[in-house]
């Protein structure tokens, strides 16, 4: 919590930027309040309903939860609307025909 202005955010951050210290200042350097600290997981588990979403638990036992947690290291999402990749393509000014776009 930024302590002139009371504003909250949450930062998700490794064990090792906690141990350094860093994420403690804001963009304007004034040293910012921790007023709460949970696991990544728990915190998930306690806000999803928040953004709109839903929890799903993926085993590892089956061949396609063993696949899962390889592939996204154990935390994946899915969209919730269709990405239009022509619109994508347009607005990041990519061309068909543009070799170097795709370097």
């Amino acid at each position: 919590m930024n302590p002139s202005t009371k504003d909250k955010s949450v930062e998700i951050i490794t064990r090792d930027e906690a141990d350094k210290g860093d994420y403690l200042k804001d963009k304007s350097g004034v040293t910012l309040d921790v007023v709460g600290q949970s696991e990544f997981l728990e915190w998930l588990a306690d806000n999803y309903k928040t953004y709109g979403t839903t929890l799903e638990f993926v085993t590892d036992k089956s061949s396609e939860g063993a696949q899962f947690v390889k592939g996204f290291g154990g935390i994946g999402g899915m969209l919730r609307w269709a990405i239009n990749w022509a619109e994508m393509d347009d607005y990041y000014g990519f061309d068909d025909d543009d070799d170097d776009a795709w370097i």
